[in-house]
């Protein structure tokens, strides 16, 4: 396939530029998806429904958003990208801004599923972007960046939308539809991001101005598949994502051991909120393991993948050590928020319940946060320029059906504990099963290594061929 030539080059300031915007709006879109479930109680009200019908609009927002990312993705393999991440992003901020403006619950959940389909371009064709702007030897760096991005997003639609919408649930919803305007403003001035440009093996027709045109084809979905490694990195979605997907019940654990402990029901909740919140700070530490596996990636082509299968599997005991080592919880019953929040910080220092409990939980994060990074990285390291965005939306939804599975069975194993161990030792137990998951996933990894060396050399030697034919 002869290659076209092009001019348009790119300064460092501008590569770095658009590095920043795009893990921004990483994390932008993951606060639009953040804004619903904090005020589950206003929407209901006013749009006269049950809460649960608003957990329904939720589960189906994120099986809609990670189906359409498979197509967006396919399409962005195909074509060029810049206007698909524009679009899409002008889709849910569309999207978000009619769920502010709703007056009923079929137009809030016809809203939020618009929105649902253009967030799906969001993650999938930024990820091919990034992958392209990046080079090997600093994927796992920057990738850490990436899915650290969208966990602090997350967040922040939490906080934005409890905070916003205290008065008014309709103004958060409003606010982050003007952000998502701007967002779609600020692609206008990103660098045109070049398919394969970070690789070594294009580097000298890329600076010869020689444009890399593969493009995926339906006839390459069946080699997607049968590369083993990307079988390995799919496939572990479902066991990683069903322990990480239980772990959001983690408020509840520590709220009913507050009431466990003779709280009130409402301190008990603000207890388990802050308790949660501060727990997975770990989370961070994602950047740690992007380096780590950056580091043993220049030693060995295992490197990675290595990284990954060690940090979910040391993880285990850590969390083992968290669910069912209790702790003494000593706050002010009925304090305003403020008070309790001052003394559950305190009690870290004071407790040496709560100091252990919280250094084996950011331990236990900060260990299975190796995950992420160096998913993303290997995605890109097996697989050439043109199928990263369809694999990562593939990975991505596998990753919704563990992630929906774990979060609703634990629910029932719950409830199954229950009969054997009074509350709150039934939720320590049921989180504390759901870990194993990690076993099948670091096993899963340890396969990855195996694989990834031969499938790193082919893509290699497939890219040299091709840089030879541009």
């Amino acid at each position: 396939m002869a290659g076209t030539r092009i001019s348009r080059r790119g300064n460092a300031a501008h590569r770095y530029y658009s590095v920043v915007v795009f893990v921004v709006l990483a994390s932008l879109d993951n606060v639009a998806i953040g804004l619903v479930p904090p005020l589950y109680g206003p929407i209901s009200g006013a749009l006269g429904v049950p809460q649960r019908l608003l957990g329904l609009v939720t589960a189906v927002s994120f099986l809609v958003s990670a189906v359409a990312a498979v197509a967006w993705a396919y399409v962005g393999d195909r074509a060029d990208r810049k206007p698909l991440l524009m679009v899409g992003t002008l889709v849910w901020a569309v999207g978000t801004g009619g769920s502010g403006l709703a007056p009923n619950y079929p137009a809030f959940l016809a809203a939020q599923l618009l929105a649902a389909v253009g967030l799906g371009a969001v993650g999938s064709v930024g990820f091919s972007v990034v992958t392209d702007l990046i080079s090997p030897r600093r994927r796992g760096l920057v990738m850490s960046f990436w899915g650290l991005s969208q966990g602090v997003g997350t967040l922040a639609g939490t906080l934005t939308g409890g905070i916003l919408g205290s008065t008014d649930w309709r103004r958060p919803f409003l606010a982050v539809t003007v952000v998502g305007v701007v967002a779609a403003a600020a692609y206008l001035f990103t660098y045109d991001v070049r398919r394969g440009q970070s690789e070594p093996e294009l580097a000298r027709a890329v600076d010869a101005g020689v444009e890399y045109d593969y493009r995926i084809s339906r006839a390459d979905l069946p080699r997607i598949l049968a590369r083993r490694t990307n079988r390995w990195l799919i496939l572990q979605g479902l066991t990683a994502q069903a322990a990480f997907g239980s772990l959001v019940w983690l408020p509840v654990l520590f709220a009913e051991r507050a009431r466990d402990q003779g709280y009130s029901p409402a301190t008990a909740v603000l207890v388990g909120s802050v308790f949660a919140t501060l727990f997975q700070l770990g989370g961070v530490l994602s950047i740690v393991g992007g380096l780590a596996g950056d580091a043993l990636q220049r030693r060995t082509p295992r490197g990675r993948a290595l990284v990954a299968a060690v940090g979910v599997l040391a993880a285990l005991p850590f969390y083992l050590v968290l669910f069912l080592v209790p702790i003494r919880i000593d706050v002010p019953d009925g304090g305003g928020s403020g008070a309790v929040v001052g003394a559950v910080l305190a009690s870290v220092l004071t407790e040496p319940t709560v100091g252990l409990s919280l250094l084996t939980a950011v331990v236990a994060l900060a260990l299975t946060s190796a995950n992420s990074p160096n998913w993303f990285a290997l995605i890109a390291d097996v697989n050439p320029p043109e199928h990263r965005g369809t694999v990562y939306s593939l990975g991505n939804l596998v990753n919704g059906i563990g992630r929906a599975a774990g979060n609703g069975l634990v629910g029932v194993a719950f409830h199954g504990l229950r009969a054997a161990f009074p509350p709150p030792l039934n939720y320590a137990v049921g989180l504390a099963v759901f870990q194993l998951f990690f076993i099948p996933t670091g096993l899963m990894y340890w396969l990855a290594s195996r694989t990834s060396p031969g499938d790193i050399r082919s893509l290699r030697d497939l890219l040299h061929t091709r840089a030879g034919r541009l």
